[in-house]
């Protein structure tokens, strides 16, 4: 019985070290927190629920890790998307009352940001 309480001491101190790494942000879940803000970066329409995106992956984005996967994604979406408005894209959050430690560019610097 003794041996039984230790194994599960072992697995529950497992699952508590390994828990905060598995839920390293992904730029899938960059995109898709930011996709409601397509029409508005790229005139095509109002602001809409893109704040509430840009909020979300905020609240996502915990860790410099998560941070600096987010600014990576949003740099390669801002450069590769045609018809983005990188001023647009750069007052995001500032429009959205977010404050975010990079800019949205195409020229930030990803592996700086804390």
């Amino acid at each position: 019985m003794e041996i039984v309480s230790k194994i599960a001491c072992i697995v529950l101190l497992c699952m508590v070290v390994v828990a905060p790494h598995a839920e390293a942000l992904t730029c899938g879940q960059v995109v898709s927190s930011v996709t409601p803000c397509l029409p508005y970066l790229t005139g095509r329409g109002p602001l809409g629920g893109c704040c509430g995106g840009v909020k979300d992956l905020l609240g996502k984005a915990q860790t410099t890790a998560d941070r600096q996967t987010a600014c990576t994604c949003l740099k390669s979406a801002a450069s590769s998307l045609r018809g983005i408005d990188l001023g647009k894209a750069a007052s995001l959050p500032s429009t959205c009352s977010v404050n975010i430690p990079y800019k949205i560019s195409p020229s930030t610097d990803c592996s700086k940001v804390q």
